[in-house]
């Protein structure tokens, strides 16, 4: 095998064990000596790939955000369905929601890359204040662009933020803390086919909170 495929292969190796054992302990609880022993190598070989525990966790949440963000996609056109995407994307995958609150926890303050997450999410909340723009001038019948507020940084990109992070919190919630689920669904929660119709009132409550407020309140 050529030297650069076995570096990448190894680096593979190291950041796929190190996700496992920072989503299950955390930044302080991981262990370099589990992470190495479960990719087949020294702990040397970490530090020289990464320089520091830390160094590593910080990697390893940047390559679950990017395969994240490649599986989910940009916000639609469908901002409801949007938020059921999210909902299937976490029960899918947990381990990145795990790795999100392990961050939450062990950071205070400024986050690694924090600039280019900044300007992802920024992207998607153009997108998103796009699709919450089209759909009121649909609603109201003016011509798209004419509605005030449409220049970016306006105050229709403040809404768009907010209701990003409202969809955002309203699929993930069940899975970031399941025992809330099962405290308030009770038996429900676990039944067969619970699952489908919890994303199905997601679902339906994304779209009451992104429709115009006369159709709201219909």
């Amino acid at each position: 095998m050529p030297r650069t495929e076995h570096l990448v292969g190894t680096r593979a190796l190291l950041l796929a064990a190190a996700r496992d054992e920072f989503a299950a302990h955390g930044m302080g609880g991981a262990r370099v000596g589990r992470i190495a022993e479960q990719a087949g190598v020294s702990k040397e070989r970490i530090y020289g790939y990464f320089g520091s525990k830390e160094k590593l966790f910080a990697a390893v949440i940047s390559e679950a955000l990017t395969e994240h963000a490649t599986l989910l996609g940009p916000p639609s056109a469908d901002l409801a369905e949007y938020a059921g995407r999210i909902y299937d994307l976490h029960r899918r995958n947990p381990q990145l929601l795990r790795l999100m609150m392990w961050e939450a926890l062990y950071y205070d303050g400024g986050l690694p890359n924090e600039q280019p997450r900044t300007a992802r999410y920024r992207g998607m909340v153009a997108t998103l204040s796009e699709a919450l723009g089209s759909q009121s001038e649909t609603e109201s019948g003016s011509e798209p662009g004419s509605e005030p507020g449409s220049e970016p940084g306006s105050e229709s990109d403040t809404e768009a933020a907010s209701t990003l992070l409202a969809l955002i919190g309203l699929a993930i919630l069940p899975t970031a803390f399941p025992q809330i689920t099962r405290l308030i669904l009770g038996a429900t929660a676990d039944a067969p086919g619970g699952d489908d119709e919890l994303r199905a009132h997601i679902v339906r409550l994304a779209r009451r909170m992104v429709a115009p407020s006369s159709d709201a309140l219909t």
